[in-house]
């Protein structure tokens, strides 16, 4: 498994593309699925030929970290702009209420009270529809065939974390028949809901929010980041 494979499919986007990227997606006639790589991605990707795949299968994928940055660096790609979920999922969102055709949304992740908080702030009260983010996978199938509007662009934000999100990004896409953009936003809802708080600003503009979220929850984000960095690194610099 040759590990550049996955730096190879991510779009590598500058700041001033995003909002024509951010239309490409919405004016979507078929299926499609937008997530991000960041070093626990990659870290998940190199470890399972399962997980790869369903990366992979992503129609699109954005690079979120300095992590990514320095590995695109060590292979000579041009790491274009960081494109996390936190901040471009929103804007995805806002673009799409000013669209000029309906939009019906759904969202697939985290726990209440969390879940019907982050998603209405995300969705600026417009209608919804959810499950949390512990369900069976053919659960959330079974959920979006009964919600799936066909009248419309149907958007669904995966609030779950890797590799679940993918997993089911991959299901989505490949068994519906509709307009659909699916996205891999992580813990977007737990974000928006204010469950998690946001790095401050100096943390965001030098690469460092991973160091912030360290702080802030040291138990759960050890194995991520003091053992998942170094792993990270031995990963980068293998050739297979």
């Amino acid at each position: 498994m040759n590990n550049e494979t996955i730096l190879k499919k991510v779009s590598y986007l500058e700041t001033f593309q995003v909002d024509d990227f951010i239309n490409q997606l919405l004016s979507t006639s078929d299926a499609i699925s937008v997530g991000f790589l960041n070093q626990h991605g990659y870290n998940l990707v190199v470890n399972s030929p399962s997980i790869k795949a369903d990366f992979l299968s992503l129609d699109y994928i954005l690079r979120d970290g300095i992590g990514i940055k320095l590995a695109c660096k060590l292979s000579k790609i041009n790491p274009g702009a960081n494109l996390n979920g936190t901040d471009l999922i929103p804007r995805i969102i806002e673009q799409s209420q000013a669209y000029s055709q309906p939009v019906n949304y759904l969202c697939y992740g985290t726990i209440e009270p969390w879940l019907s908080r982050g998603a209405s702030k995300l969705f600026k009260q417009s209608p919804f529809n959810c499950l949390d983010g512990f369900q069976n996978d053919d659960d959330y199938l079974e959920h979006f065939r009964a919600h799936l509007d066909k009248s419309a662009l149907n958007i669904v934000v995966l609030a779950m974390g890797m590799p679940k999100q993918e997993r089911i990004a991959k299901m989505l896409t490949q068994t519906i028949g509709a307009r659909v953009l699916v996205i891999c936003g992580g813990a977007i809802l737990d974000f928006q809901a204010q469950r998690v708080s946001r790095a401050p600003e100096f943390y965001q503009k030098n690469g460092l929010e991973w160091v912030y979220r360290l702080l802030k929850e040291p138990k759960r984000m050890f194995s991520r980041y003091v053992i998942g960095i170094p792993i990270f690194f031995a990963n980068v610099a293998m050739k297979k």
